[in-house]
């Protein structure tokens, strides 16, 4: 499967087909497993979209494979369905991170839109993921000397400036600014300064 999906994991197979049917009917993709142990063994680790996680399950519960998602710094958003008996836990979850709770028996509306909610959220994650990766695959191509003209660049310095430090020719200098921009895909030192605040204006942790 491709794409965003809800990823619904409860042990009642007719809950299972209720629910994919439900989100179908909205145009929302998803995959059933009827284990926690099913999931964590056969769901791809670079899932996007969300999970809909029943609290109780035999074996391994919905916490647990909370809990266990939380430890493989999994971030897919998580919406627990939830017995009136089991709110508490999933209040806790939420403060640990879960995106929502449904308490049974639940609208169908709510919780396609609640569905819907934790899908918009995770793909802001991923896109922000992906950027992230982009400018830290960008890094990689610069020379040491690009590296260091591009901190002077960051700095402000003018290339006249920088060729002066470093002891370069300042058409050398423009020859690396050009460089540095081509290869971080933007065009002036503003648009620079704005991609590697994605990693938190750290550029030099990833020489």
């Amino acid at each position: 499967m491709s794409g965003p999906a809800t990823q619904i994991v409860d042990d009642d197979p007719a809950v299972r087909d209720a629910l994919q049917w439900l989100l179908k009917s909205r145009g929302v993709q998803s995959q059933a497993w009827e284990s926690a142990d099913d999931f964590l063994s056969s769901a791809s680790r670079e899932l996007c979209g969300c999970l809909l996680l029943d609290v109780r399950m035999p074996g391994m519960s919905g916490i647990e494979l909370f809990d266990r998602l939380r430890a493989l710094n999994c971030r897919l958003p998580v919406i627990f369905l939830t017995g009136h008996g089991d709110v508490p836990m999933a209040v806790q979850a939420l403060k640990d991170g879960a995106f929502d709770f449904i308490e049974k028996p639940y609208d169908d509306n709510a919780l396609v839109d609640k569905v819907l909610a934790a899908l918009e959220h995770d793909l802001k994650r991923c896109a922000r993921e992906n950027s992230v990766l982009l400018v830290r695959q960008n890094l990689a191509q610069l020379t040491q000397r690009e590296q260091e003209v591009m901190q002077l660049i960051l700095a402000g310095k003018l290339n006249k400036v920088i060729a002066d430090q470093l002891g370069i020719a300042m058409r050398t200098v423009e020859v690396h600014r050009s460089h540095i921009f081509e290869k971080m895909q933007v065009r002036s030192a503003v648009e620079l300064s704005q991609v590697l605040g994605l990693l938190g204006n750290k550029p030099e942790a990833e020489n």
